[in-house]
Parts: structure tokens; C-alpha cells; sequence
């Protein structure tokens, strides 16, 4: 004949089986977490740290630091201060963490949580971060004194947001990025690097329109971009044409292909730039190495500082990009 349950071990069975549930709850909070702040995309990432040697780091994903380069990059083509890059981006950290989302507070989206009905652009275009980022500036500019205002004050006044507080918390994080991602601290941005395998645009030409696309049409006119041919035994050589936007290669010949950026002398601050949007958008673009002012960043090596390289110095940000894409 079977015993009933003891009173003790029915509440050591309720115990157990509640905290078995609040294991599973933890868990997939944590995996809806992670999926937020990632946009769904897990896999390597990067980190940026201090200029000043004082152990300030934060991490982010490559999508979170792709999307900040592009930002700052829009910054940059408009003439806007550092100030206003780092309340563009501590803005877009508290919007969205720094993913293009599709979803959000009634018809909000992409990295701003912008709203076509409130006049920000259609929603093709809010989901367009070089846009977003374009029409964030845009209003920027139009706050009196936002350089002199407290970041969550200026940023309020640009969203309109119910809970302007709490843009300043990401102010520290922003301030960082901010400073790798407009050149201002050198070699304080890296990535792992590891190449997306859906990218099928890939090899120079992928890399000048991107940045023609975050910087502007001025971008290669400035800097006379230049391409070497690493893929075969021929070494062809050509001038960037700024005239017209390049177009995207989908091409996979094999080997790599070195794309030469000139930095006028006395302009370190561009090239550092130019240097962190690269490892920035390395995993899309198929980039394995980065070289500037006698320091190196190689694909997969996140954790590892810039070394410096015995190669000789080019006068430019040189970036080696792979001519191999992904599956179509």
C-alpha cells in the first residue's frame, strides 16, 4: 500500500520544483537580455578603453560598434564637435543599445527610437543609421549652447523623451567610444574581427562605399584612397574616384587586397579615426588588419591591444580587406 507524502516532503517537493522555475525564469531573462542588447546576434566583440591608462572599459557587441562608427562617422561629415558625438550616442545607447531596432514604443525605431508620425522621415529612412544619425545631428544643432548644456539635458531637448534622467548613466560609456571613434585617444578600439559569413559585398570597393556612406562623398577625395591588389600575380594599382559613389563588390577571387587611406601630416586625429571605424566595421567587410602610425590591429585578437609593427609607415591608415564572401 502506497504512503501518502509526508506535510515535509510535500513542501521540500514545492521547494524544489520552485526553485527549478526560477532557474528556468533566470535563465531565459537572461537569454532575452542578451538578445536585446546584441540585437539577436551573438559572437565576438569588441572593447574600448581609457586613452588615459586608468582602466576604464566597456564591451560591446561588433553590431553595437558598428553602429556607434557610423554615428560618429555622421558627426564628423557634418563638422559636429566631439560633444555632440558622445550625446549622440549616449542617446542611442539608452534608445536602443545601439541596435537598429524595428520595434519599439508605439511607432519608434531604429537606433534613436525616432517616429515617422512625428515628422523624423519615413520609416525606410529612421532605419537607415546613417539617417538617423543625420536627422539626431540636425536637430542637435539647433539646441542653443548644447556643447555648454548637462548631456541629458541637450539630449531631452532633441527627444522629448518620459524619462530624460536617464541618458546620463551611458554619458561615461559615450564619452569613451566617443573619444576612440573620432580619433581623440589612439588605438583604444578593438574587435574580434571575425568575418560575417552572410556579407557577400566584400574587397575595396565594399569598404570605399561604406565610407562614402557614413562620412560623405568628401571622404575619398580627402583622403586620394588608393587600392592594391593582393588576389593574383598582377599588382594593379588605382586612384579612388571621388566623383562617384563606388559600388559594392561581390566578387570572390581569392587572397586580400590592401586599401591606402593618405592622412596629411599633422592629422593624426583623422587617422585614428579612419583606423577605429575600420576594426569597427571589420566583421561586415571582411577585414583582417588595420595599420597606423606604426601600431597594427589583426582580426581576432579583441583582448589584445594595437602592437606595434615593423612595417614601414605608409604616411595613411592601411586596411586589409578579404576578397572572400560569404554564401549567397
Amino acid at each position: 500500500m502506497l504512503q501518502s507524502p509526508t506535510p515535509k516532503k510535500r513542501r521540500r517537493g514545492r521547494l524544489f520544483r520552485f526553485s527549478s522555475a526560477l532557474v528556468v525564469l533566470l535563465a531565459v531573462a537572461g537569454y532575452l537580455l542578451v538578445q536585446y542588447v546584441t540585437g539577436g546576434r551573438g559572437g565576438p566583440g569588441c572593447k574600448v578603453v581609457s586613452g588615459k591608462d586608468d582602466g576604464q572599459a566597456y564591451e560591446f557587441s561588433q553590431e553595437q560598434t558598428m553602429n556607434a562608427a557610423t554615428i560618429a562617422a555622421v558627426g564628423t561629415g557634418r563638422g559636429m564637435p566631439e560633444r555632440a558625438v558622445t550625446i549622440a550616442l549616449a542617446t542611442a545607447l539608452q534608445e536602443s543599445q545601439l541596435v537598429n531596432i524595428q520595434h519599439g514604443d508605439l511607432d519608434s525605431l531604429g537606433l534613436f527610437q525616432q517616429r515617422p508620425s512625428q515628422g523624423w522621415g519615413t520609416k525606410k529612412e529612421i532605419l537607415d543609421p546613417t539617417y538617423a544619425a543625420g536627422v539626431f545631428y540636425e536637430h542637435l544643432s539647433k539646441v542653443d549652447d548644447y556643447q555648454q548644456l548637462p548631456l541629458t539635458v541637450a539630449a531631452q531637448r532633441v527627444q522629448r523623451s518620459g524619462y530624460p534622467e536617464a541618458y546620463a548613466k551611458h554619458e561615461p560609456e559615450a564619452a569613451l567610444l566617443s573619444a576612440a571613434l573620432t580619433g581623440q585617444a589612439a588605438a583604444t578600439l578593438t574587435c574580434q574581427g571575425l568575418p560575417d559569413t552572410t556579407q557577400t559585398a566584400v574587397g575595396p570597393d565594399a569598404v570605399r562605399a561604406a565610407l562614402v556612406r557614413d562620412f560623405g562623398r568628401t571622404v575619398l577625395k580627402e583622403t586620394g584612397a588608393e587600392v592594391t591588389g593582393g588576389g593574383s600575380a598582377s599588382k594593379d594599382k588605382s586612384k579612388a574616384k571621388a566623383e562617384s559613389t563606388p559600388t559594392p563588390s561581390a566578387s570572390a577571387t581569392g587572397g586580400s587586397s590592401t586599401v591606402t587611406l593618405p592622412v596629411r601630416s599633422g592629422s593624426t586625429r583623422t587617422g585614428w579615426q579612419l583606423a577605429h571605424w575600420a576594426v569597427a566595421n571589420s566583421s561586415v567587410l571582411h577585414i583582417e588588419r588595420v595599420s597606423y602610425a606604426g601600431r597594427e590591429w589583426a582580426a581576432g585578437s579583441a583582448d589584445d591591444p594595437w602592437h606595434a609593427t615593423v612595417t614601414k609607415a605608409s604616411g595613411g591608415v592601411r586596411i586589409v580587406t578579404s576578397q572572400q564572401g560569404g554564401e549567397k
